[in-house]
């Protein structure tokens, strides 16, 4: 059923909207390509993503708990994969990381259906973007994707100063927009971190849920494809 009080929709970006884990693997292949990492004894260009992808989640959780900062999550990722396999080269870290981040964000591959949802909701309502991510990565990936053009307002953690699913983030998002909790929803990927932190926050909320995960949270919806979106708003 349609809920016909929501005039505010808010998107995670990241694996909601942008498509993190195809861009993301395209660029850490790219940089096991780049940096020679075969002559290196990583022989294997896939188990180098999966191990950076483990280790980067490790960081990434350590980021969310404030017990690693921005920069040093920036080449930490790409260090700790190194010495997984014996490298211990910080320098040769550092620059993976730069590279990392050039061109990473600027990689365009969407969620399917992306652009058609963005049209489609464009027409009703007021559309928003909080992410948890660094201010200039996230900015660089909605410009070169053309999804600028479609929100109104753009919230990163980096600008509040706190990650989802802190309350803080959401009041943040929903004052810079103008809008009230109870006409708001949500949509995001991570349960814990967009879905509750969501309700926490007073506002409806969407599980964008391709791997149907279980959860007992009455929410607005529980979807596997954007375009479901159409038959909730």
């Amino acid at each position: 059923m349609k809920s016909n009080t929501i005039k505010h929709v808010f998107f995670d970006l990241d694996h909601t909207l942008w498509d993190f884990e195809k861009n993301s693997k395209l660029e850490i292949l790219s940089i096991w390509e780049q940096y020679n990492l075969h002559q290196k004894g990583i022989s294997l260009s896939e188990e180098f993503l999966k191990v950076y992808e483990r280790i980067n989640g490790i960081c990434w959780a350590k980021y969310r708990a404030n017990e690693l900062d921005k920069d040093a999550l920036k080449y930490i990722r790409f260090y700790d994969t190194l010495l997984y396999y014996g490298i211990d080269d910080l320098e040769m870290a550092k620059n993976m990381g730069i590279t990392y981040l050039e061109n990473s964000p600027k990689r365009t591959c969407l969620i399917a259906g992306t652009i058609a949802i963005l049209d489609y909701l464009l027409e009703n309502y007021s559309l928003h973007i909080i992410t948890n991510g660094f201010e200039e990565v996230q900015h660089v990936k909605l410009n070169n994707c053309d999804l600028t053009k479609y929100f109104t307002s753009i919230v990163t953690s980096e600008e509040v100063g706190c990650t989802k699913p802190s309350l803080e983030i959401f009041n943040y998002a929903l004052k810079k927009a103008d809008a009230l909790n109870t006409e708001s929803v949500y949509i995001g990927d991570n349960f814990k971190v967009d879905i509750e932190g969501a309700n926490n926050a007073g506002m409806k909320a969407i599980f964008y849920n391709p791997k149907k995960e279980k959860h007992d949270l009455k929410i607005l919806g529980d979807i596997t494809l954007l375009a479901q979106i159409k038959s909730l708003l």
